[in-house]
Formats: structure tokens, C-alpha cells, sequence
């Protein structure tokens, strides 16, 4: 019964992350994100992977 569970919560931690960056959907989020809130990275690979493709 604790491997099944344990396997139900991997499931749902791995199926939490956020998607990755330079995809349409990470564009998408930080577009709708305030920029007051992008951390540097962001701020750094938006342009290059969301503007300028």
C-alpha cells in the first residue's frame, strides 16, 4: 500500500512542473505573470525564446 501511494504522489508532483522554458505554453504563463514578478531568468529568456523565435 506505501509504493502505491508513493507512486500516486510522484505522479502528481512530476505532472505539477512548470512547463519548459521557450515553449508556447511558458510564453503563455509569463505573459499573464506580472513582470514585477519575473525573476531575472525570465526576464532574460523571454525575449529571446518568446519574441525573437
Amino acid at each position: 500500500m506505501r509504493y502505491v501511494l508513493s507512486a500516486i504522489f510522484a505522479i502528481f508532483l512530476l505532472g505539477a512542473c512548470s512547463p519548459e522554458v521557450g515553449s508556447e505554453g511558458w510564453c503563455k504563463s509569463l505573459k499573464e505573470k506580472n513582470v514585477a514578478d519575473w525573476s531575472s531568468q525570465e526576464a532574460k529568456d523571454f525575449p529571446r525564446h518568446c519574441i525573437f523565435k
